[in-house]
């Protein structure tokens, strides 16, 4: 099971902003690569740092994360994609955590790295059905991106010699200290436009439509997001694509309700069907079902079908489909039928005479969310 973020940094819920900043700082110092060479168990630890940074110091994803855990970035949507990132993604993005760059007093730079320019993200919004999110699907989408064009060349920085990055000494209290920024001709690529066609933008960039294959898994959120490497916008040089952010929307359901992993159905039924009994097909998101009503149902009665939910994003198995029975009490009467209930009235077996079995509202409510 993935690690806590919040007991990677050593912190509770409730930390402010400057506590968790803090706290990240505090632990990548200590597990930082240039004070830990060639230590791979010192470098997971930097990197599970960062990746726990990287949400926690975000309110939106921070908020997600306290409320959905680790399925809210399930496909890459917190960030790092966990394990998968890079040190130059950490470098890059967690610079300012120490004034200036990671290079400050540990050794003069990124471990001898060169920062690599990532292309900027892109952004898309699919609506899914409910029987799409309980069966998962693949989605071809059209996505207009950057990519570099044909022709284009570079050349070596002569700002930075290609290293992307500019340095400085700046004298403290504490003795001399070796700070690196991104080097402002370049932008840190280390490289800079030799040619490029007409049709290509300052950075030697076209747009360009493609078809993007994405899958979804089953068992995703509404406002959950998914990422695909690699298919945001080319960076220019040497650099690397930015992603494409997938921003999951569910449409409603005409009958199905959706509660978490659970989904929920109003079931109507006749008096005459719910004196005698009957079956009735309802939806599920896997097609029709016929369930069977019980003569003397009453009003309010759950029905519980194991395993029609929705999948767990986790794996953990599946929600139930509660049926919610609703007798239905006409409103208008003929002259037969009137006498036919005034002959019932007070009739032992019209009167209420609940048992022990039939739980009252509260009871069922509970019941419902157990």
């Amino acid at each position: 099971m993935k690690e806590d973020y919040y007991d990677i940094l050593k912190i509770d819920k409730s930390a402010s902003a400057n506590e968790i900043k803090k706290a990240y700082r505090k632990k990548a110092i200590k597990y930082h690569p240039d004070k830990n060479p060639d230590d791979k168990a010192a470098e997971e630890q930097f990197k599970k740092a960062a990746e726990a940074y990287e949400v926690l110091s975000n309110p939106e994803k921070k908020a997600r994360y306290d409320q959905f855990g680790h399925q809210a970035f399930q496909g890459g949507g917190g960030g790092f994609n966990g394990g998968g990132m890079n040190m130059d993604d950490i470098f890059s993005q967690f610079g300012d955590i120490f004034g200036g760059g990671f290079g400050g007093g540990f050794g003069g730079g990124f471990g001898g790295q060169q920062r690599r320019v990532k292309g900027s993200n892109l952004r898309i919004r699919i609506t899914l059905t409910l029987e799409e999110i309980a069966n998962g699907v693949e989605k071809k989408l059209k996505v207009k991106r950057k990519v570099q064009a044909a022709g284009t060349t570079y050349k070596t920085c002569s700002s930075c010699n290609g290293s992307g990055q500019v340095m400085r000494i700046t004298n403290t209290i504490l003795g001399r200290m070796q700070t690196s920024s991104p080097c402002p001709t370049c932008g840190g690529a280390g490289e800079m436009i030799d040619k490029k066609p007409s049709d290509a933008d300052a950075q030697g960039l076209v747009l360009k439509e493609e078809t993007v294959s994405v899958k979804i898994p089953a068992g995703v959120v509404d406002g959950m997001q998914l990422k695909v490497s690699g298919k945001g916008n080319d960076a220019p040089g040497n650099g690397v694509s930015g992603d494409l952010l997938v921003a999951i929307q569910e449409e409603e359901h005409s009958t199905l309700k959706r509660e978490g992993d659970n989904l929920h159905y109003d079931l109507y039924v006749s008096l005459p069907d719910a004196v005698l009994g009957t079956s009735q097909e309802i939806d599920t998101v896997t097609g029709k079902v016929r369930i069977k009503i019980e003569s003397g149902v009453q009003s309010g009665k759950i029905l519980r079908l194991r395993g029609k939910g929705i999948p767990s994003i986790n794996g953990y198995g599946k929600g139930d489909l509660l049926v919610h029975i609703n007798v239905w009490t006409p409103k208008t009467l003929n002259k037969e039928q009137k006498e036919f209930f005034e002959s019932v009235r007070n009739d032992e077996h019209f009167q209420p005479k609940p048992e022990s079995s039939d739980k009252s509202f509260f009871e069922k409510v509970k019941d419902m969310f157990s």
